[in-house]
């Protein structure tokens, strides 16, 4: 049977210990060219270059299955099988190398099977083959955005139709993989830890650019399962996210990822422990919140009001710095970005108590009053709805000698001009709830209000007799 043990590939390099990519070692040239800044880093398990390697015709041969081999001898299979899974086939044409091919996804699907079965441990040097024959497979420079290649100018990342990687008949594969390799039982986290390094989780970051959603999504559950079961890396994968939101705001405000990468935070915030660390509440300050200005905000604002309605949650002492956070980011022009958040504001104040709520009400029901007159009917129907939650209208009723006379003018200029008929009638409830709260607040606005129009029509007539 088999009696040849395949040579350990190269030996692993040492983990690094910043967020620095580790210094590849570029073959050839020695100069490696990516576009726009969507770089991965060399292909390797931990540090250590793995060239992939290009199947010639014809090299790739079948092996046995594992039930038909002794059990002594299925490490040494497992090591062979990997290596014919190193090879790295062409997938932009078909026709070619169809043979390969097959022999490769039966054998990667063979892999995933002995995996799952927990037919027994997998020895250290088999783990690092295995994450290294990953490593080949899925570390790639990742294709240019279309506007790249054509020189076109760059379009609404919402309206281009995303690139799906011809390879992923295999890609899958791998990813499968990796994941039934992280999640394992018989995977032993102080072994794999070794391979599954600091070098290979910022790898494992960059693919997050990938424009095809399959890719993604494996991503986010490998992630995600390996911020939960190497604790050992968790400050580290923190930190690295962070720095991708930081380039994607201030940089590029282009990434494919952010979406997937915000649902991996949403689970991780939901498991913060209480007091928070300052570390928390400064990611929640200097990512977060600035996650709003970008324009594609839309593409991956309902995994970051979620985000930021955790931290509320376990926080209560946070919405102030939330909410004027909005507001420092409030967009003027794009009314589709005002409504969503209008959104994620009504679920902010649904977890503020009193006190925070009175330290930004001022500013915050400014920026309402502008809304309820905004020409776009849906911007100003959003507002309006606000007062149909229970806890916000109890939290204006508390402080309603403040925000009256703020938003009075606004819902009286509503009633009057605004000509979206559902606008209208929504400010003419609001009208009246506040009249039921507090008759004399009300009559005293309502007074306030018809003098400042008269003040404001004598000047304007002063105006006009003056060019007479």
């Amino acid at each position: 049977m088999f009696n040849k043990i395949i040579k350990r590939g190269s030996r692993k390099g040492s983990k690094p210990d910043d967020l620095a990519f580790p210094p590849g070692n570029n073959h050839g040239s020695g100069v490696v060219v990516n576009h726009a800044s969507r770089v991965i880093a060399p292909n390797s398990a931990s540090g250590a270059v793995v060239a992939p390697v290009v199947s010639p015709s014809g090299t790739i041969e079948s092996l046995p299955l594992f039930k038909d081999v002794p059990a002594s001898e299925r490490q040494s299979l497992y090591l062979h099988k990997l290596q014919i899974c190193s090879y790295v086939l062409d997938f932009t044409d078909p026709l070619k190398s169809v043979r390969e091919k097959e022999i490769k996804r039966q054998t990667l699907m063979e892999l995933i099977e002995f995996i799952q079965s927990g037919s027994g441990k997998i020895h250290e040097n088999v783990q690092e083959e295995m994450v290294k024959m990953v490593s080949v497979n899925i570390f790639r420079c990742l294709p240019p955005f279309s506007h790249e290649n054509t020189g076109i100018e760059a379009t609404d990342p919402e309206e281009e139709e995303p690139y799906l990687e011809p390879s992923w008949p295999h890609l899958q594969l791998v990813y499968e993989l990796l994941l039934r390799y992280v999640v394992s039982q018989d995977t032993d986290t102080k072994v794999a830890k070794r391979y599954i390094d600091h070098s290979f989780v910022l790898k494992l970051l960059d693919l997050f650019d990938s424009e095809d959603p399959r890719e993604r999504e494996y991503l986010k559950t490998i992630l995600h399962r390996i911020y939960g079961k190497f604790m050992v890396h968790r400050p580290f994968i923190r930190k690295a996210i962070n720095n991708v939101f930081y380039r994607f705001i201030y940089e590029t405000e282009r990434h494919n990822g952010i979406g997937e990468l915000l649902e991996i935070l949403g689970s991780i915030i939901n498991g913060f422990a209480l007091p928070m660390k300052e570390e928390h509440k400064l990611f929640l300050v200097r990512a977060l919140i600035p996650l709003h200005k970008p324009k594609p905000v839309g593409l991956y604002h309902q995994q970051l009001s979620y985000c930021i309605t955790q931290f509320v949650e376990k926080d209560y002492k946070l919405a102030d710095t939330v909410v004027r956070g909005l507001l420092k980011y409030w967009p003027v022009t794009n009314c589709q970005k005002e409504v969503l958040f209008l959104g994620e504001l009504e679920e902010v104040l649904e977890a503020t108590q009193a006190a925070e709520f009175q330290r930004c009400m001022v500013p915050l029901f400014r920026q309402i009053a502008r809304c309820l007159n905004s020409p776009h009917f849906q911007v100003a129907e959003r507002a309006l709805f606000l007062w149909n939650n229970e806890h916000i209208v109890s939290l204006i009723a508390q402080n309603r000698s403040v925000i009256l006379p703020i938003i009075f003018e606004a819902l009286e200029k509503n009633v009057q001009s605004h000509w979206n008929q559902a606008v209208h009638g929504l400010t003419a409830n609001v009208r009246k709830m506040f009249l039921e709260m507090d008759v004399q607040l009300f009559e005293q606005c309502q007074r306030d209000y018809e003098e400042k129009q008269a003040r404001a029509k004598q000047v304007e007539e002063r105006r006009q007799l003056t060019w007479k």
